[in-house]
């Protein structure tokens, strides 16, 4: 089955004339997220076949009806309203914890709604996100799921101290490096098993 979907992601993708770098752009994940997609090593959930399905113009049911239930590896977010910097950041998240499901959303709206339909492990949450507040987001996301590890992202030191008051596991500065991701994680409130060579 998950060939199945392998081989149909694969030939609208091409048949639109898509790169797997373009469609990974269009839709927040990493490159090599689309690659396990088509290997079929990987299945998406459904909101993200409904984000493929728009990407590509196709029919949201061609793309579920080749899929099966994603599997259960942790869904962790990261929320930035700079498209530039989650381009930037996801393949680093990926590095750091391969056997997760890592989204990205430029809109707290659309990553309330994903959170709704998803058990969110760890959201990765930049402060300022336009009009919309991440220490806002952390609140709605933890009343969705209290076991949400929240991790703030921001560029201003001046932020950290009403960050704590928010529930969150931790808080870096960015740009984000791997090494200093793999320092908050082990301060995460309610671990998860993260792939890679450390687990």
């Amino acid at each position: 089955m998950r060939i199945l979907f392998a081989e149909t992601l694969k030939k609208l993708r091409t048949d639109k004339g898509f790169s797997q770098r373009e469609l990974a752009e269009r839709i927040y994940v990493t490159r090599s997220t689309i690659a396990r997609w088509e290997s079929g090593s990987r299945l998406p959930d459904a909101v993200m076949i409904s984000r493929i399905s728009q990407s590509l113009g196709t029919d949201v049911n061609t793309l579920l009806l080749a899929a099966v239930e994603s599997d259960d590896a942790p869904n962790v977010i990261m929320v930035d309203d700079r498209k530039i910097f989650l381009s930037e950041a996801l393949p680093i998240l990926e590095e750091v914890m391969p056997n997760a499901i890592i989204t990205g959303f430029t809109r707290p709206s659309e990553a309330i709604e994903y959170a709704k339909a998803n058990r969110i492990a760890l959201a990765f949450l930049d402060i300022e996100l336009g009009k919309a507040n991440g220490l806002d987001l952390c609140r709605i996301l933890l009343t969705i799921n209290p076991r949400t590890n929240v991790i703030y992202l921001t560029a201003y030191i001046e932020y950290a101290f009403d960050a704590w008051s928010t529930g969150a596991s931790g808080f870096t500065l960015k740009p984000i490096t791997a090494e200093g991701i793999r320092e908050q994680l082990k301060n995460l409130r309610y671990p998860f098993p993260l792939g890679g060579e450390e687990n």
